[in-house]
């Protein structure tokens, strides 16, 4: 068969960048004619994200026909950082070196031709160059499908039906959108997307974009979301959506400790898996909000109420919020010295028999392990994906970005979880500790149509992805069309 090789553009974001790396390598591994360069757009973010790269391109690299390619950062000086209002400014001065890069590969002896992009969802202006070199483009979706069908609603609404959506932004209304079998709360619209500060219009220009590719990857399969990709699918060729390529879950199973980042992290692992041997199977609930999650001080003391009162076994990941920023940065909770100073008095003492507070989590291997029962998570997709990939029930307590709509589809939709909130933002109200703990009571006591939708979607979602399941079946769809093009 032909060789070629594909150019993989992920946004510079640890969840996003790990799913597409997870893609190229699914790639590469089924199609050994086929090969890959992950370009790495310079990250603005602290050096967490940074560390990560370099880890999972040390481990990636030279296997599998798997190539990473970092783009040297905008030229600035100190005092002068660049200012990004959306996710294009980030992007937009990539594209010159995305296209020395491409340059320079395709003179390289002996190199594949290059046959396409595949760009995030985020970095669709990566298409018009593309478009200027003769390549056909694929966008990939690291969120789920739902998400995909809320954003393509939008941009119709804006360029269609000329709707300002920023006037959804803190209402109360529930909206009729396709894709979704309820009314869904306004509420619960990802914050980018009906803000009045640029990045609603990025967002809904990169969805306008997608229609212009020549198809759409989305981590998902149909076994999870059947309506909503069934609605998209009645679609295509109508308004010009491409073809929907379902491929996933695609997930790193395997690679926890590069999310810790040092032999430290590994260490705390090790504790945290020995404490967890000690416990009765789906004994325990566990607590983790991501790398962006922290609360403050007040709110914690919620948590913690909460946790006594219901009595349960914990495995609690509390981190520290990160110190006021620079301007143009992002700052990343961190591990407490001592947690005893946010925690109630005498809390870790009476708790001792039950519960376990950490910071970093090994998020996959405690979600795999027997003794948990129950997730209260911020409902990130990626997370998501692996508690339902572990058959475990999950309570809602999204922060930030899409995660809103993904508790509200998992908790409402889906029925595979129950509601803390679905609405919380960072920083937002309160949340008092007889609603958590009614919550933790919920997703370790509660429903039992609940955990049995769970169990039944761990077994239809690895069925996907083997030979023959629906995700193997599209992702090979994509590949022969690809090749086509």
């Amino acid at each position: 068969m032909k060789k070629a090789e594909l150019m993989f553009i992920p946004f510079p974001a640890a969840s996003h960048i790990v799913s597409m790396v997870e893609i190229a390598k699914l790639l590469t591994h089924r199609y050994p004619h086929l090969s890959a360069t992950v370009l790495i757009i310079h990250s603005p973010f602290p050096s967490m994200t940074d560390s990560y790269i370099k880890s999972i391109s040390a481990a990636s690299t030279g296997t599998g026909g798997i190539k990473f390619l970092n783009l040297p950062p905008p030229q600035q000086t100190p005092d002068d950082p660049p200012a990004y209002k959306s996710s294009d400014d980030l992007v937009s001065p990539s594209i010159p070196k995305v296209r020395a890069a491409v340059a320079e590969l395709s003179a390289s002896p002996g190199s594949a031709p290059v046959a396409g992009f595949v760009v995030d969802l985020i970095c669709t202006l990566m298409m018009d160059l593309a478009k200027e070199l003769g390549l056909p483009s694929y966008v990939f979706v690291p969120s789920g499908a739902a998400f995909l069908g809320l954003v393509l609603h939008f941009q119709t609404l804006r360029d269609d039906h000329h709707r300002d959506v920023t006037e959804f932004t803190n209402s109360d209304a529930e909206l009729v959108i396709p894709c979704f079998a309820n009314p869904v709360p306004a509420r619960v619209l990802p914050s980018f997307m009906v803000d009045k500060d640029g990045a609603s219009t990025a967002i809904l220009n990169s969805a306008k974009r997608l229609r212009e590719s020549k198809g759409i990857l989305v981590n998902t399969c149909v076994e999870l979301e059947s309506n909503t990709i069934n609605t998209l699918n009645t679609n295509i060729g109508i308004d010009g959506t491409p073809p929907i390529y379902p491929v996933g879950p695609i997930l790193n199973l395997t690679d926890d400790a590069q999310k810790g980042s040092s032999i430290m992290s590994a260490q705390k692992g090790s504790s945290i898996m020995s404490w967890l041997d000690d416990q009765p199977p789906s004994s325990v609930v566990f607590l983790c909000f991501g790398s962006m999650g922290s609360f403050s001080t007040n709110q914690v003391r919620e948590i913690a109420l909460a946790l006594e009162l219901s009595g349960r076994r914990f495995l609690w990941s509390l981190r520290m919020p990160p110190p006021s920023t620079v301007k143009n940065n992002i700052g990343f909770p961190t591990d407490y010295d001592n947690p005893e100073e946010v925690l109630p008095k005498g809390f870790l003492e009476r708790t001792a028999g039950i519960g376990k507070v950490i910071g970093w989590a090994p998020q996959v291997a405690v979600l795999a392990h027997r003794a948990v029962g129950g997730f209260v998570s911020h409902c990130g997709w990626n997370s998501i994906l692996e508690s339902m990939w572990y058959g475990v029930p999950i309570a809602t307590w999204p922060m930030y970005a899409e995660q809103q709509l993904n508790a509200f589809v998992i908790a409402r939709e889906l029925g595979l979880g129950v509601e803390i909130k679905i609405d919380y933002k960072d920083n937002g109200d309160l949340v008092n500790a007889n609603e958590i703990e009614r919550g933790i009571r919920g997703v370790m006591e509660g429903d039992e149509v609940i955990r049995k939708n769970v169990k039944e979607m761990r077994e239809k979602i690895r069925k996907a992805l083997t030979r023959d399941g629906s995700s193997y079946v599209s992702f090979g769809q994509f590949v022969q069309q690809m090749m086509c093009d």
